[in-house]
């Protein structure tokens, strides 16, 4: 009996712990704390929806805030409730992320930030084959190649602020960023495509005491999300039919959370942890209890992703089916 309470001690706890210890001793980047109060917070997009709920938290919590978007009037608004709520002015820039040169003009006037949040995005659901390229480009200029332009201009003076402390880049994702999903295909690219250019600038900032944070919301309920559902395509919202949508407010809260933190993968809801850990891959972890859960749980969230795919290859398929008027039977013409 002696021997069986032994090996159940070391299961449960001495393995556990001697890894935790391992991870510990080997996490790198180390974990930090990057403060709000005081601090230059310039965030994009940020007239409406989730950067509005950004540039508000933030200034509540002592920031110095400016905003940047197109829409000179939209922005104006933004300011006006930002002071109403909190008592607070913020800076407004008008200018398109696409524009590098106008991106630029704005940052210089803006003055060395400390803590720069990419948050501009559109989406435009639909199917590859039926989706003009001009759209695609649209959407690859907008989410990606704007938080470039955004980057490049901010850097230097980033890099050379007076203050020393540590500083931010965070970049808005999408949990399309983690897992395709039908109909995203341009958007799920170009939201994939930052958690490449996250990863490895981390890596080259990271001696200049800047951090990086990708974020990634689910559906959140902005003036755009009923539009864009409008235009899904009729398989998109089978797939993601259980997804809930989540108030900008609390993406917001958790989004300066793990800015504070300086996490790497910030989630945003319970949907989002799963994903987070099915994902882990190489990126960057400072927590070592989250890096634990990703080592122990690396193995079932890949069954887990599996039964997802399972689920929507079958939705793809009972869709197709019916849409050719077809009895679905298995070994069919269509080879899910």
């Amino acid at each position: 009996m002696a021997s069986i309470y032994l090996l159940f001690l070391i299961l449960i706890l001495i393995i556990p712990l001697s890894l935790l210890l391992l991870l510990t001793l080997i996490l790198r980047p180390r974990p930090v704390k990057i403060p709000i109060k005081g601090r230059h917070v310039f965030i994009t997009g940020g007239s409406s929806g989730i950067g509005l709920a950004l540039a508000h938290q933030a200034a509540s919590q002592g920031a110095r805030v400016s905003i940047l978007a197109r829409n000179p009037d939209k922005l104006e608004e933004a300011r006006n409730s930002i002071r109403l709520s909190t008592g607070i002015d913020v800076s407004v820039f008008s200018a398109d992320v696409r524009d590098y040169d106008a991106v630029q003009k704005a940052i210089n006037e803006a003055g060395p930030i400390d803590i720069l949040i990419c948050n501009q995005g559109v989406f435009i659901p639909q199917e590859l084959e039926s989706q003009d390229l001009e759209t695609v480009k649209f959407m690859m200029d907008v989410n990606l190649m704007g938080t470039f332009h955004l980057i490049k201009a901010a850097l230097p003076g980033m890099k050379n602020r007076k203050d020393r402390g540590p500083g931010s880049i965070a970049l808005m994702s999408s949990q399309a960023g983690q897992v395709g999903i039908y109909g995203y295909t341009a958007y799920s690219a170009s939201k994939f495509g930052l958690r490449g250019l996250g990863e490895a600038l981390q890596q080259e900032v990271i001696s200049d005491n800047i951090h990086v944070s990708l974020i990634f919301p689910p559906d959140t309920e902005t003036p755009g999300l009923a539009e864009e559902n409008k235009k899904r395509p009729e398989l998109t919202s089978i797939i993601a039919a259980s997804s809930g949508a989540l108030k900008a407010d609390e993406v917001a809260k958790k989004a300066l959370t793990g800015i504070k933190s300086g996490t790497f993968i910030i989630p945003c809801n319970f949907e989002g942890l799963m994903l987070s850990l099915a994902t882990a891959g190489l990126c960057p972890q400072r927590s070592p209890l989250m890096a634990l859960l990703e080592v122990v749980a690396a193995g079932v969230m890949r069954v887990v992703a599996l039964f997802f795919q399972w689920n929507w290859y079958g939705s793809i398929e009972r869709w197709t089916a019916q849409r050719n008027g077809k009895d679905h039977h298995v070994g069919g013409r269509l080879a899910f």
